[in-house]
């Protein structure tokens, strides 16, 4: 899908899909030979993306770059509603039957990867 059709679809929940493999490195590639000194790539493990995709009005993930206190490139994420704002905070119910707001999952951690893409036949 180009940019421009992405900018055509329907829903938020729709953005991305499976580019396959052949254009997937041919994109890495053109990155790295452009930009041979930067960070190749992030590392996230799958709790945490489940987590953030589970609270209530989630339909994907903003991925925002950062510094970290030892001035290191990573990214920061949150969770994003229909209208593709950042979820920060959603209301619960508790066992009492009150509603109380419960802060959202706002993530880092991860791994810095610079591994190349490892085909294997």
């Amino acid at each position: 899908m180009t940019q421009q059709e992405l900018l055509k679809t329907k829903t938020l929940a729709e953005v991305g899909e499976d580019i396959g493999l052949a254009e997937g490195l041919h994109l890495v590639k053109a990155f790295a030979e452009a930009n041979p000194d930067a960070t190749k790539g992030y590392y996230i493990g799958r709790n945490v993306i489940d987590q953030i995709l589970a609270q209530p009005g989630c339909v994907g993930i903003n991925f925002r770059k950062c510094l970290t206190e030892l001035n290191e490139e990573h990214l920061v994420y949150t969770g994003v509603d229909t209208e593709g704002k950042d979820i920060i905070e959603y209301c619960v119910v508790t066992v009492t039957g009150d509603v109380v707001k419960q802060d959202a999952i706002v993530a880092d951690r991860i791994w810095i990867n610079n591994d190349e893409i490892e085909v294997i036949d």
